[in-house]
């Protein structure tokens, strides 16, 4: 989003763009140097330090508190610090303060590239991101719904999308979501705006065998392997894969690998991967799964490339980034059978039903197996992947934000 900003700003955009960050130093935004670029903290400083101080007590306590059964009677006090509850979704907390910095900044207009309550809680206009809307769709799952998520995602969602200028969404099934949704909170198709995700900036275009050999030995990883770069929430499916992968072992007589690499330091991603190790041990194939924890952005490419497959079954969507990354480095996709997924992929990618162990090893064991069917699926992803370049989604962030800046001068006049 901010390599759009910044060709369309060197090109021929006159605004002026002020960045709003946590960290107004980081690299990135620094990358970004111009006289049109102005970098500010998100919150005025005095009341960063309130919040500094309230973080540092936070974390402090965490430490006295340290391991044991009380420690979930603390992650529930915590819970309540950290996030107000939100009983009726319809009632608005208004942030004055916050009003007050953006103005002060000179702000006629803010983009949340992803949802943020303070876009409605300050009253500026603004366009925002909704990228799914699961605590509607799928609330079963606790991560979209326990301990008070889903209360707190649809006051999110809701005053999002009711407030915003214009709305943003991945894909025209996102944008089916919203208006379905939020349709009765004066949404209109008009006002949704999509936006397809790209895969990541900082993938290498080309990977050398020498650097597939180097990460393949940092992380002491077999020579074939699947690769699945996902947190350990409950909707990305770990369990099933542990499954189809001892079937495959019983059923098949067929030893495969897979990497997992993503973090658990929440409650119920830490959680999971416990289930998900145990089910390893009980399954008897401990030595199947690779877990490498958090990669840094540079190992990423290499790990990718270096995979027989990206498989991922996740019950989530509508559209899934680690797919076009896939495409991007010619690595095979095998997702899920889903509405949203099968409109983003299309024929470039084996589909299973993200429900079934059978068909979920029936998928991997079809990739692992066949050549002829990798080199297809990455061949068609590639294409896929083609069609829908950079310089398209730069087009479209501008049309998007002229489109608003019109909305937003047509009201004040």
């Amino acid at each position: 989003m901010l390599h759009a900003f910044c060709e369309w700003k060197r090109k021929a955009c006159d605004d002026q763009f002020i960045v709003f960050a946590e960290q107004v130093a980081h690299p990135t935004l620094q990358s970004l140097n111009g006289p049109d670029w102005t970098f500010k903290p998100l919150v005025p400083e005095h009341s960063r330090f309130l919040q500094k101080e309230i973080k540092e007590i936070v974390g402090g306590l965490g430490h006295i508190v340290g391991d044991g059964p009380h420690r979930e009677a603390w992650r529930w006090l915590r819970r309540q610090l950290q996030r107000p509850r939100h009983s009726n979704p319809d009632l608005v907390r208004c942030r004055p303060d916050l009003k007050r910095w953006f103005e002060q900044c000179g702000v006629d207009l803010m983009f949340y590239p992803w949802p943020q309550s303070v876009s409605f809680e300050t009253g500026i206009p603004y366009v925002m991101a909704i990228h799914d809307l699961q605590h509607r769709l799928q609330p079963e799952f606790p991560e979209v719904s326990a301990n008070g998520e889903r209360e707190y995602r649809e006051y999110l969602f809701r005053n999002g999308a009711r407030h915003a200028t214009l709305l943003i969404a991945d894909s025209d099934v996102g944008k089916e979501d919203i208006v379905n949704f939020y349709g009765s909170y004066g949404v209109t198709p008009q006002r949704v705006k999509v936006l397809p995700f790209l895969a990541a900036s900082y993938l290498a275009v080309e990977v050398s065998e020498s650097e597939r050999q180097r990460v393949r030995t940092t992380y002491h990883l077999p020579d074939r392997y699947l690769f699945y770069p996902a947190q350990f929430w409950p909707h990305k499916n770990h369990a099933r894969i542990i499954q189809a992968l001892a079937l495959l072992k019983t059923e098949y007589h067929t030893d495969v690998s897979i990497v997992f690499c993503g973090s658990h330091s929440e409650e119920i991603r830490e959680s999971t991967y416990n289930k998900v190790m145990s089910l390893r041990s009980e399954l008897g194939i401990d030595c199947e799964i690779h877990y490498v924890g958090y990669v840094p952005n540079e190992d990423m490419s290499a790990l990718y490339a270096g995979a027989v497959a990206l498989v991922m079954p996740t019950f989530f969507g509508p559209t899934n980034i680690p797919i076009l990354e896939a495409w991007a480095l010619g690595c095979p996709v095998l997702t899920s059978d889903i509405r949203g997924i099968r409109e983003q992929v299309a024929d470039a990618a084996l589909l299973a039903d993200p429900r079934s162990v059978e068909s979920i090893a029936e998928g991997i064991y079809r990739l692992w197996t066949d050549e002829n069917l990798r080199r297809t699926l990455a061949d068609a992803g590639h294409c896929r992947l083609s069609k829908y370049t950079p310089d398209d989604f730069r087009n479209r962030v501008i049309e998007i934000l002229e489109e608003a800046k019109d909305r937003v001068r047509s009201k004040a006049d």
